[in-house]
């Protein structure tokens, strides 16, 4: 259900970033569904608004995500990648994959296990590195049949499976 609103909102109620309000009110319901830790939510929207990123969500413009993700609060710089990879998948989720840290472990595991790639496990936190890992290793399993959104969907809850504290 949780999802299901989250496309309800992003896609048909609020599509458009040019209204502060409107992404004062995504940012927060993502920083409240997903636990993101982002204390200061109105100054996450305002560097959302004040980027005007609607063409380049629209185009999967990739360096979006580092642009989103870096804010000054009190003079300090903060780094919110999972959240502004989360903000704009809810925008576009075939051309931006999520990353969130079973994203990582289970891409990680695939990696030593068939050696479908080569990264650097710090290497997934660059955007376009996660993002052409999802894509290699939907190349080397045949995969092709399913898009980033799938397959991040699926490597989400297959690491969720293995590597949750709760299993």
């Amino acid at each position: 259900m949780q999802e299901k609103a989250l496309n309800k909102l992003f896609l048909n109620e609020l599509p458009n970033n040019n209204n502060l309000t409107d992404i004062l009110i995504k940012a927060a319901t993502l920083n409240a569904f997903y636990s993101t830790n982002i204390f200061s939510i109105y100054t996450m929207a305002k560097n959302i608004y004040e980027l005007k990123i609607d063409k380049r969500l629209i185009s999967g413009d990739i360096k979006l995500v580092e642009d989103i993700q870096k804010i000054k609060i009190k003079d300090k710089e903060k780094n919110f990648y999972s959240f502004a990879t989360k903000y704009c998948s809810h925008h576009n989720p075939i051309d931006f994959p999520i990353y969130d840290s079973y994203v990582s472990k289970i891409l990680c595991y695939f990696r030593d296990y068939d050696n479908f790639s080569t990264f650097k496990n710090k290497d997934l936190k660059e955007y376009d590195v996660f993002k052409l890992q999802i894509i290699k290793f939907r190349s080397f399993y045949g995969l092709e049949n399913y898009n980033l959104k799938e397959i991040d969907k699926y490597l989400w809850q297959l690491g969720k499976q293995h590597f949750s504290k709760f299993n």
